[in-house]
């Protein structure tokens, strides 16, 4: 699956977007309950249990560090 974010362009991931898929996929009778979604970040594990929780599993990784300034304002 590939992700494009209005302002930000094509991204690593997207939990949501992974999740939908994996829901919509099997509505649609392609996949089985259980399904994995592979993205640019990595593959992620999309499960849509009976009682309609979707559960998603997959790595995890810091990709950015910072800090914000509660200071002054401008």
């Amino acid at each position: 699956m590939r992700v494009w974010e209005r302002g930000a362009g094509e991204t690593m991931a997207c939990g949501t977007g992974a999740s939908a898929a994996g829901v919509a996929a099997f509505i649609k009778g392609h996949t089985g309950r259980r399904v994995n979604v592979a993205l640019a970040g990595g593959e992620l594990v999309i499960e849509w249990k009976e009682d309609n929780h979707v559960y998603m599993t997959g790595p995890a990784a810091e990709v950015f560090e910072g800090t914000v300034n509660l200071g002054e304002g401008p």
